[in-house]
């Protein structure tokens, strides 16, 4: 049994979803197929790196992963398929699986694999469905392509530290309206030394914060300060949304300050 996700940015009105989970029914009979999520932004490559890097380590080994964000395949942006701590992972080098991985992937292949129809817009459907179903058999990811030494890099914001304060950046807002930011556990805990802090951003006086542990530490309407599962710091108001009521939207500046 082949257990095969979908992330993609084509929403729920169009074709594309049921012409792939179609595609894939055909090529691998009896597939599980995992809608992770199809509303990524439009052509948002980060959001989904987030997305999926959130999520596929709940998955069990062998679990194929399709990458439906920008799948325009060009010279910069080959197709590969990428196994990765016994996962595999489908999708145009976009930079996507740099975000995604901590760590140098097992195999890398760029994929050379005959399109069905002379049109070159849907690579989901028509080249990764393919490549999955070859993985699915059970055969060699080197029958697929050609390996690739390295994967496309994308500059990504990284947090500031001056004296006593952090200064990170909005990396993701989910469903709810909480703001993730690119400060991560390790980071805040190495120059915060437990001391008390305040949290500002644009057009938000400083004011103390208190980290919380979940969102109903706080009052209702009031601000939250805590430590997903994700890792980052995520500013969020309790029963609200921090994205509207705070406006904190994507690369929004957040900074937190530690007292002396």
């Amino acid at each position: 049994m082949s257990i095969i996700t979908l992330t993609s940015d084509w929403g729920y009105r169009d074709s594309y979803l049921g012409a792939v989970k179609g595609a894939i029914l055909k090529q691998i009979p009896g597939a599980v197929i995992v809608d992770v999520t199809h509303e990524v932004a439009k052509y948002n490559f980060r959001q989904a790196a987030f997305i999926i890097r959130n999520f596929y380590n709940d998955f069990p080994e062998g679990t194929i992963h399709l990458i439906g964000v920008m799948t325009e395949e060009s010279d910069e942006y080959p197709h590969i398929v990428v196994r990765y701590k016994g996962q595999y992972f489908i999708g145009a080098d976009t930079g996507v699986f740099a975000l995604i991985f901590d760590e140098a992937p097992d195999e890398i292949i760029m994929l050379d694999i005959h399109l069905d129809t002379n049109y070159l817009t849907f690579s989901t459907r028509d080249r990764f469905v393919k490549a999955a179903a070859h993985i699915a058999m059970g055969k060699t990811l080197g029958e697929l392509g050609f390996p690739r030494e390295r994967l496309t890099q994308r500059m990504t914001l990284q947090p500031t530290v001056d004296g006593n304060s952090i200064r990170g950046n909005v990396i993701y807002v989910d469903s709810y309206g909480n703001a993730i930011s690119n400060i991560n556990e390790s980071l805040f805990r190495e120059v915060g030394q437990k001391r008390k802090f305040t949290l500002s951003f644009r057009g938000h006086r400083p004011e103390p914060i208190k980290e919380s542990r979940s969102y109903g530490d706080m009052p209702e309407g009031e601000i939250v300060v805590l430590f997903g599962t994700h890792g980052f710091l995520e500013v969020a108001v309790n029963l609200g949304k921090a994205k509207d009521l705070l406006g904190l939207d994507l690369d929004a500046i957040v900074v937190i300050t530690f007292n002396d």
